[in-house]
């Protein structure tokens, strides 16, 4: 059973506080909630941006926030976060970013410098040579990456990239009717990288291919309804030749080669057309309204998680859910007994506590993938997550 938590023990992001705020004045985020496509009004966009623009808290800053930094390769806008703000996700309010920004982001790239501002209470960051008081600008433009490389990621994408169209959620068992394999090279029973592969089914004219293992339920922890059927990617192939019938009447199925693979392919894996991989920035930051749900599951074989390995959550697009928002882990709160006041003891649950924080990089209609960015304990389904 999902247990309330006080409103006073969810600290909101400020873009959340300000949405609450517009709301209270002309609007309701009691229907925003449960209509994840309720549009957000002018009054409300103006005032989220007025409030983003104004920096952060001095509270916030990290111990440590240094007054200049210059961005170096194999940095990623999280570390750089991390480096500045007790919150990582207060990213976008330490930019002066507003709602349209911070789904479209300006890119970071390594050798650039940036600035801390303080003034008041508040603290803002910009690119040095910039304006003091200047939000950051930097409009798209042919740039010469030389050794230095490409802009930052947002997360370290060796954890995900394989996951950005390879982790695919359906809607239906769709894979049970996709081409499939049916013979391998020499009998083999499990297939390698170069190995050949048997398959049957409509192909068309692609040539490039995904093998992914029979498709498996993702069952919903608290409504028990199949949400999605998750295909595990095992690896990729390429057409080398068509199929026929030979003139003994005889079925030949089409020749594939496996290219890459991550684990080992066999007879009845099925195959899917591969998809240009989404490499789209985006940047860290908190749902702009309340989110409560559960994993679903670990990806892969694995009962538990834990940092820098891939969940599915039963919250996807529909629920509000976009790429970039970061979201809390919960650990359950124990069963214990209470012995201080004599006479037979009487049990009480204990608070949940946040130990962990997840980063949404695909979203589905119904479920969503996450990394997991940090967490002390380990993960398992059912462990349930909100906003930060």
């Amino acid at each position: 059973m999902t247990r309330h938590v006080p409103a006073a023990r969810r600290p909101l992001g400020l873009f959340a506080t300000a949405l609450l705020s517009a709301a209270a004045v002309g609007g309701s985020m009691l229907a925003a909630a449960a209509e994840p496509n309720f549009p957000i009004t002018s009054q409300q966009r103006a005032t989220a941006q007025q409030v983003a623009q104004a920096g952060v808290p001095l509270s916030e800053l990290a111990p440590n926030a240094p007054d200049q930094y210059t961005v170096k390769r194999g940095d990623t806008l999280w570390d750089i976060s991390s480096l500045y703000l007790k919150r990582p996700w207060r990213w976008p309010e330490l930019w002066g970013m507003n709602l349209d920004q911070i789904r479209n982001p300006h890119l970071i790239y390594p050798g650039q410098q940036l600035v801390l501002e303080r003034s008041g209470d508040r603290a803002r960051l910009r690119m040095a040579g910039g304006q003091p008081g200047d939000t950051v600008r930097l409009s798209p433009r042919v740039r010469d990456v030389g050794p230095s490389g490409g802009p930052i990621a947002s997360v370290p994408l060796k954890f995900i990239e394989s996951f950005l169209n390879d982790a695919v959620i359906l809607d239906s068992d769709e894979l049970d009717r996709a081409p499939r394999i049916v013979a391998a090279q020499e009998g083999r029973v499990l297939l390698g990288k170069g190995d050949l592969a048997y398959v049957r089914g409509s192909l068309g004219n692609t040539r490039e291919w995904r093998v992914f293992q029979q498709a498996k339920p993702l069952v919903d922890p608290d409504s028990n309804a199949v949400l999605g059927y998750e295909g595990t990617y095992v690896a990729s192939a390429e057409y080398e030749r068509e199929g026929e019938t030979n003139s003994r009447g005889e079925v030949v199925p089409a020749t594939f080669r496996l290219t890459a693979t991550t684990l080992e392919a066999r007879v009845s894996d099925r195959l899917a057309p591969a998809q240009p991989k989404d490499y789209e920035p985006y940047v860290p930051r908190p749902p702009s309204a309340p989110v409560n749900g559960r994993i679903v599951s670990v990806y892969g074989e694995a009962l538990n998680a834990g940092q820098n390995q891939i969940v599915s959550l039963n919250r996807g697009a529909r629920d509000g859910l976009e790429r970039g928002h970061v979201l809390a882990l919960w650990r359950a709160g124990a069963l214990e007994r209470d012995l201080t006041q004599g006479g037979a003891a009487q049990p009480i649950r204990l608070p949940d506590e946040r130990h962990g924080l997840l980063f949404v990089f695909r979203v589905f209609d119904r479920m969503s993938y996450a990394l997991i960015l940090n967490v002390q304990d380990p993960v398992t389904r059912g462990d349930r997550f909100t906003e930060p």
